[in-house]
């Protein structure tokens, strides 16, 4: 999987990253060389979302846009 970033300024009431309790397996982002950690098959949002709004996921030769919006909420788009 290739976790790609757009860099945009989060606003004051982001939320950073929180560490987990089971040994995590990291990804490694190809736009900053940033870990994120996978547990039981999850990816918390806000370790996505460090400092930016929107990334793209790449799926086979499809790209997606996952962006967080102002409410809080997640839109996958092609």
């Amino acid at each position: 999987m290739t976790i790609l970033g757009k860099a945009r300024k989060m606003n004051a009431d982001s939320k950073p990253g929180t560490s987990r309790s089971s040994a995590p397996e990291p990804l490694m982002s190809a736009s900053e060389g940033r870990k994120i950690s996978v547990t039981d098959h999850r990816i918390d949002s806000r370790d996505l979302f460090i400092n930016t709004r929107e990334i793209t996921i790449s799926h086979g030769a499809d790209v997606y846009r996952l962006r967080l919006t102002a409410q809080n909420k997640l839109i996958l788009t092609k």
